[in-house]
């Protein structure tokens, strides 16, 4: 199966969030993060650009009642950086959320200066 994309993390951040999900809501963000790697076109019910940002995305998860967000970006194009994620509890994704996303982008481009 040919990959179209590259997903890479940036700290621990992610798979910290990880280990506290149950193993069904786990494993299917697993899938969604392959469905990142091996989709041509990912379809928004997937990946949705955050509104108000300049490329940050969340990856959206739901399994029965239960939703997990996990926010990206693209570098390069063909990279997505995977950096941090919440259980979302709420309608709207709260702005702490979005914030500590923005914050740990930055830090990745710093980090690559």
């Amino acid at each position: 199966m040919e990959k179209f994309r590259t997903v890479a993390l940036f700290g621990s951040y992610l798979e910290d969030f990880l280990d506290t999900l149950p193993a069904k809501i786990h494993d299917k963000v697993l899938q969604s993060i392959a469905a990142l790697e091996y989709l041509d076109m990912i379809p928004s019910s997937i990946l949705k650009h955050i509104t108000g940002t300049k490329g940050l995305y969340e990856l959206r998860v739901e399994l029965g009642t239960d939703a997990v967000r996990v926010f990206c970006f693209f570098d390069m194009g063909r990279i997505i950086v995977l950096i941090n994620g919440f259980r979302k509890k709420t309608q709207k994704t709260p702005r702490k959320e979005i914030d500590r996303a923005l914050k740990l982008m930055k830090e990745y481009y710093e980090s690559k200066k």
